[in-house]
């Protein structure tokens, strides 16, 4: 009987332990499930007020610097090649008449009589059955048409859709977070930066915004907020900065500015009826540029280095520190690469042409589409190589730093 007496208050305390941490497990979920709440509930406001401000900024009223009254581009079918421009050679001469029976604006069903030109930038070799772009003016019972180009729209955006049913395939949910991060980058330069610079807010300046606004919901939408994703946005921020510092010091020592690109007359057409800051697009673009190959970076130091913490929880910060160097080093020449040979590629044609007709060196150096690309590839290659040092920096501290309860809630 005594034996009895003593199991029973053993088998009381075990339950109530048991209960204990299901009560604690509970608990801990709650707290987790509010967290994911509270954060998706910033998340979705912040989208919304990006949303707002690319609508209100795309509705503004702009400056009309070529008339398009009447003018429209529709859609349309090759019908008929009642004329061909096809030579005995193959090459194209002249111009194509062919009839399109229209898919979209105010003749849809018809079929019209147009041109297609031989050019390279305009017009398209017409047959049967193409799908083409249509410039159309339109004036009573009058139409006045002619085939701007094949209708690409529609592969453009195939191939985009594929590209992101890709990512997902392989990444998974990593890669669905990915596609998102993408979808919010190109929104935001597309919709809201380019706006802001028509309405001669500084490129520069606002360019630095949108990167650091860009690189922050990127990392939120892949990792949440955590110190991996702190790290990786202060590291990609300070690349940002220096490969600007280094555009502005190159474009002073060699006289390259914003005023030497090749579009200038097009460009001097807006700054006289708008006043844009054209001097300041081309350093913009190259902080635009610079930042995917900078992001890259701070993200593999980041993620490298919390993972050497995982595995060496005891791992002191100069170790941890000389770790995200090693790391870090191996990064820069294939990342420089990688911008130095993006930025060549824009000039391949360039290049061939100084080839052909056999240039001095002299000439080439000093031409301002070289000195331009070299400044965009330089540049952005020392935001890259500076920005590992203090990638790693605040790495170091921030994953052997010990935060607060309330901080330490926050970034699980």
């Amino acid at each position: 009987m005594g034996r009895f007496m003593v199991k029973k208050p053993m088998i009381k305390e075990k339950q109530t332990t048991v209960t204990g941490r299901r009560i604690e497990k509970l608990k801990e979920s709650t707290s987790c499930g509010k967290r994911i709440w509270v954060r998706r509930t910033v998340m979705a406001t912040i989208f919304l007020i990006l949303i707002l401000a690319a609508y209100r900024l795309n509705t503004m009223k702009k400056t009309e610097l070529v008339t398009r009254t009447g003018n429209t581009y529709e859609k349309g079918v090759v019908q008929k090649v009642l004329q061909d421009n096809l030579q005995a050679d193959g090459t194209r001469s002249g111009e194509q008449v062919v009839t399109v029976k229209m898919t979209t604006g105010v003749r849809k069903g018809e079929v019209i009589q147009m041109t297609s030109a031989s050019g390279f930038l305009f017009g398209t070799a017409c047959t049967p059955g193409l799908h083409v772009i249509v410039v159309q003016s339109v004036s009573g019972d009058s139409t006045v048409s002619s085939v701007y180009s094949r209708d690409r729209g529609g592969m453009i955006l195939l191939f985009g859709l594929l590209y992101l049913a890709t990512l997902i395939a392989v990444g998974g949910r990593q890669g669905l977070k990915a596609s998102a991060g993408l979808i919010i980058t190109f929104f935001i330069i597309i919709f809201i930066w380019i706006p802001l610079i028509y309405l001669r807010v500084s490129p520069i300046r606002s360019a630095v915004v949108i990167c650091a606004l860009t690189t922050i919901l990127t990392f939120w939408c892949i990792g949440g907020i955590s110190r991996k994703t702190i790290t990786a946005t202060l590291g990609t921020v300070s690349g940002v900065v220096i490969a600007g510092i280094f555009a502005e010091i190159f474009s002073l020592v060699t006289g390259i500015s914003g005023w030497n690109v090749s579009n200038i007359e097009t460009l001097l057409t807006i700054w006289e009826s708008n006043r844009i800051k054209v001097g300041g697009l081309l350093f913009a673009g190259i902080l635009i540029s610079a930042l995917g190959a900078e992001m890259d970076v701070a993200m593999s130091i980041s993620s490298s280095m919390q993972e050497v913490c995982r595995q060496n929880p005891g791992i002191s910060r100069w170790e941890l520190f000389c770790a995200g160097m090693r790391v870090g080093r191996d990064m820069m020449g294939t990342d420089s690469n990688t911008l130095l040979l993006a930025f060549v590629g824009t000039e391949v044609s360039q290049l061939v042409l100084n080839f052909a007709y056999d240039l001095p060196a002299a000439q080439v150096l000093n031409s301002n589409n070289i000195g331009i690309a070299v400044m965009q590839g330089l540049s952005g290659s020392f935001g890259i190589v500076l920005s590992v040092p203090i990638t790693v920096l605040i790495a170091s501290w921030i994953f052997r730093g010990k935060p607060s309860e309330s901080t330490e809630r926050i970034l699980q």
